[in-house]
């Protein structure tokens, strides 16, 4: 019986855990958990579906909670509903502006340069600190300054 019981509470945890790390408050960033994302004009599928997304990783601005729904903003500024399943509390940046960005090795101008990132890159967000973001891009890591990044700093 204590089995069971051990068993069934797990379960129950298990199912519970991702409903309360979707409670937070909004707006919020996430970022695209899934490799197909239906973006549709309202909270359901039984909505007409407005855009697919094809970008794991990518970064949305949460902008208002549904039940099993979330309203996003993506970095081109459209706005839709997607299913609160498909995206991860996980922080997530694109590289953003005109030309080369560099990504140095320390948190400064005068730092070394470790490569150049195009815009429209999308990574991994790291801490921010001093205008400067830590960002990995399928494991190259360094600092890239927040303003050429759109997910960093507050929603």
């Amino acid at each position: 019986m204590y089995r069971l019981f051990v068993v069934l509470f797990t379960a129950f945890i298990a199912i519970a855990a991702p409903a309360v790390g979707q409670e937070r408050e909004v707006p919020y960033w996430a970022t695209i958990d899934t490799t197909e994302l239906n973006m549709r004009v309202g909270p359901s599928v039984n909505y007409r579906i407005e855009w697919v997304y094809r970008r794991e990783g990518l970064p949305v601005k949460v902008v208002r909670v549904i039940d099993g729904w979330r309203l996003i903003r993506d970095p081109d500024g459209a706005r839709g509903w997607v299913a609160a399943r498909l995206l991860s509390a996980e922080r997530g940046a694109i590289v953003v502006g005109k030309g080369l960005a560099a990504l140095r090795a320390e948190p400064a101008e005068n730092a070394r340069l470790k490569w150049n990132v195009e815009p429209g890159v999308v990574g991994k967000l790291g801490e921010c600190e001093a205008g400067w973001c830590n960002f990995d891009v399928d494991g190259r890591a360094g600092w890239i300054r927040a303003d050429r990044l759109w997910g960093a700093g507050d929603p």
